[in-house]
């Protein structure tokens, strides 16, 4: 028999194991959700990020002089403010392609999900993320002029060089593991908070910490570099795809699984995501339910 927590004795976080869980169940109601609807939540999810991204560009862009004087705090005062991206993203439910790197993963290793699941939703969301990120640069700050004059536009065009031209293949590539790694565990924190102040305090500190160091993150990315190259940077589309795209790709997808397969081997050995109550939980998701609401909080008398 199934019992459900009541409000008064429901835990302020839900333990391990039942995040693993709802991750898993996260991906099975992705999967289940029409191509469509996942395609332009992943475009809101584009625009959502690069709204962080470019509050980010203009303290950085904006703080010559400090750069000059004091660049590990233009890091730190930066990093403080892009993680109101992937807040947005998560409290409204949209789609980035990072954290599905590791919920698809996760459902797959517990044969949760058919194996055509993850690249379907990989693509989907892949394009969805670069045409919400390519809408933002190009319409919202490339033609509506906010930042053509100096030191914004110059900045753009050096951070993109910086990101994209500057570093060899193998350290973008490392520098992704690390970045979604961050990521991961962001979301992973925020999906074990059950309520917002917590959840965005959650995915603060993460996120904070891997733009401040400087890791990439592949949609991110495709805000800044386009926005550069819109900006005269010396790059061409070509090589930021053939470098810090594919590079950054790939190290995301290794930082994802590194935190969703060990999750399946620490919490889920013995789950199975077949049952009648985890497809109650994932119908509860696919009725726009999140993650961790109280259908997750359970206790089995």
């Amino acid at each position: 028999m199934t019992q459900y927590a009541s409000p008064v004795d429901a835990p302020s976080t839900l333990k391990p194991a039942q995040v693993a869980m709802a991750m898993v169940e996260a991906a099975m109601a992705k999967h289940r959700t029409r191509a469509d609807k996942v395609f332009f939540k992943a475009f809101m999810a584009g625009v959502m990020l690069s709204f962080g991204g470019l509050l980010s560009q203009i303290i950085s862009g904006g703080s010559p002089g400090l750069n000059t004087s004091n660049p590990g705090l233009v890091k730190v005062l930066g990093g403080f403010v892009f993680p109101v991206g992937l807040v947005m993203i998560v409290l409204q439910g949209q789609e980035l392609l990072t954290s599905n790197l590791m919920v698809f993963p996760m459902a797959l290793v517990k044969r949760a999900l058919p194996w055509w699941s993850l690249p379907l939703n990989w693509l989907l969301v892949t394009f969805g993320n670069l045409t919400g990120s390519l809408f933002f640069a190009g319409i919202l700050v490339k033609y509506s002029g906010i930042i053509d004059s100096a030191p914004y536009d110059t900045y753009a065009a050096s951070f993109a060089e910086h990101k994209a031209v500057e570093p060899h293949f193998y350290q973008i590539f490392l520098r992704g593991i690390a970045c979604n790694w961050l990521v991961c565990i962001a979301v992973w924190q925020a999906a074990g908070a059950r309520d917002t102040v917590s959840k965005i305090f959650a995915i603060w500190i993460p996120i904070w910490i891997f733009v401040s160091c400087g890791y990439d993150h592949v949609i991110a990315n495709m805000f800044s570099i386009p926005l550069g190259i819109m900006y005269g940077a010396d790059l061409t589309v070509a090589e930021y795809i053939r470098k810090s795209l594919i590079a950054s790709y790939l190290g995301n997808i290794v930082g994802g699984l590194l935190v969703g397969l060990p999750a399946v081997y620490f919490y889920l050995g013995n789950w199975n995501p077949n049952s009648e109550e985890v497809a109650e939980s994932v119908r509860s998701a696919e009725e726009g339910e999140g993650m961790n609401d109280d259908i997750m909080v359970k206790r089995r008398a």
